[in-house]
């Protein structure tokens, strides 16, 4: 039992001492020679366009993260395909394999067949339980080695650097690393170096990354937030203050970004779910299919409303 609490402890100390850092945000580049260079925003290419630009962020949450899908199931059954995708720690997972051409269906099947051995790899480094190479594996492999840059709807990757803690949103280069970092829960994964910084989970300092869709100038922002919220009970264990701790601070963060989503929807996910359970991933993820079509209305209003308001613009300019 006290093995089990100093563990726990060992979790709790730096994701409260990252959640207070500073969380000025950069964009990053990754690439396989872990060199940083500027490169051209995909974005860039997207703003030219006369339609509005719609933006799909999909935040973090652990085996929630299931409710991503049935979001994009929704979605891509109305007509409404994201031009771009911002991702942190769970929803950089799902975001980047969608990212890369895969379709709803596509996603649901991989989910169903993932097992533990895909993407655990226990480590002997002091720093974590898994190294998390098995993660950057298996992304690539769903993305068929896509690098960040080359996927098929422009993907930004959202993660922490360890020393200062700022938030980083990768978008060129290794897109199983840059997703490695973004789900690097600190103590549970051991940090991922790329160049010369250290970096973990993008949950902590921006569990739903609105404002890095906001930065890049979305005129849309379709948000998906699947945090567990704070319990009502009092808490007997150690395990329960840990988890009630982090839903406080992630949720406080998170209601900050959500402010400045056009919309926001948050699956109904209660009910706890282990990433491995077959039955719980069918479960949450209709939960996010059920979340998304009663936000559809007000999404198909919202890119509407906006594309007659662009079009009014576009008409009066020379």
């Amino acid at each position: 039992m006290r093995m089990k609490q100093l563990g726990l402890w060992m979790l709790v100390i730096p994701m409260m001492t990252l959640v207070g850092c500073q969380t000025t945000a950069h964009i990053s580049p990754v690439v396989e020679d872990a060199q940083t260079r500027v490169v051209e925003q995909p974005f860039a290419k997207i703003k030219q366009q006369k339609r509005p630009v719609v933006a799909l962020v999909l935040g973090s949450g652990g085996a929630r993260g299931y409710a991503h899908i049935g979001v994009i199931e929704v979605l891509e059954q109305h007509g409404i395909r994201p031009d771009l995708i911002v991702g942190t720690s769970a929803g950089s997972i799902v975001g980047s394999i969608y990212a890369s051409g895969k379709s709803a269906a596509e996603l649901r099947e991989i989910a169903l067949k993932l097992k533990a051995n895909d993407v655990r790899d226990v480590s002997v480094s002091l720093k974590g339980f898994f190294d998390g190479k098995k993660v950057e594996d298996y992304v690539n492999e769903q993305v068929q080695n896509t690098p960040l840059q080359r996927l098929k709807i422009p993907m930004y990757v959202v993660a922490t650097e360890l020393k200062e803690g700022t938030k980083t949103v990768f978008n060129y280069g290794n897109t199983g690393q840059a997703v490695r970092a973004s789900a690097s829960i600190p103590s549970m994964f051991v940090p991922i170096k790329i160049g010369h910084n250290e970096y973990v989970d993008g949950g902590l300092v921006s569990p739903v990354p609105v404002q890095v869709a906001r930065d890049l100038g979305a005129d849309i922002v379709i948000a998906v937030d699947i945090l567990a919220q704070p319990v009502h009970t009092e808490t007997t264990n150690v395990w329960g203050l840990f988890n009630q701790n982090i839903n406080i601070m992630q949720g406080r963060l998170a209601e900050e970004e959500l402010k400045y989503a056009d919309i926001v929807i948050q699956p109904d996910l209660r009910e706890k779910v282990h990433i491995f359970d077959v039955k719980g991933r069918e479960i949450t993820m209709q939960a996010g299919v059920d979340a998304a079509q009663s936000k559809l209305a007000d999404i198909q209003l919202a890119i509407q409303t906006k594309r007659y308001s662009k079009e009014r613009v576009n008409a009066l300019l020379p």
